[in-house]
């Protein structure tokens, strides 16, 4: 099945009071994603791939670590990944249910401390990439980051939130201040509601 870009959740100006600014989202969504979208399209047109799912797709590129299977690796991950992250934001969303912040509390210590190290993993990340929330194949919850595009799905886990540390994704708005960016998108633009429906 083709790779679809998907419309954004909300407008393009929805989340520019909580620190993602519409000129932001005009980038990272309609040029960004969307350039993912068109050439993952346009690599698995004729392949093995053409017509699978964008899970099967991803898992099956990175498992087989052909050079010739990079490309669509790398833009059927980044459009799966930017898929989650659209849905993960939201404005006007409300606070931490309950059986999140417990698993959150059994796993980190507290809530605060999660948030702590998904920071960490995201400021560490050298380069481009990203920093998850996610469970593991033991049902456990764990910090993690991947370089580039590679996600959760590589490694059999389920991606519960996900932040992008690509540059684009918040070069408008913060600079290089990466550390401030991950601050805000864990304070004021997750939608922890969203995050809990994943587990």
């Amino acid at each position: 099945m083709a790779f679809e870009l998907p419309d954004l959740p909300y407008a393009h100006d929805a989340l520019s009071n909580l620190g993602m600014s519409a000129e932001t989202l005009e980038f990272h969504h309609d040029i960004h994603h969307k350039a993912y979208v068109d050439n993952g399209n346009k690599l698995i047109a004729g392949t093995e791939w053409e017509g699978k799912s964008v899970e099967d797709i991803i898992t099956g590129t990175y498992q087989s670590g052909a050079v010739a299977q990079s490309g669509i690796f790398n833009n059927a991950s980044q459009h799966w990944n930017h898929v989650q992250f659209w849905e993960i934001m939201g404005p006007g969303t409300g606070g931490m249910p309950g059986e999140l912040e417990k698993a959150l509390v059994e796993s980190f210590g507290s809530v605060d401390k999660f948030k702590e190290e998904f920071s960490a993993a995201g400021a560490g990340q050298f380069g481009s990439g990203w920093c998850w929330l996610v469970k593991d194949q033991d049902g456990s919850l764990k910090v993690t980051k991947t370089e580039n595009g590679v996600n959760p799905l590589c490694f059999g886990q389920t991606a519960l939130l996900g932040c992008d540390v690509w540059e684009h994704s918040y070069y408008i708005d913060f600079r290089n201040k990466r550390p401030a960016y991950l601050s805000n998108f864990l304070e004021k633009l997750v939608d922890w509601e969203n995050v809990a429906s994943r587990m």
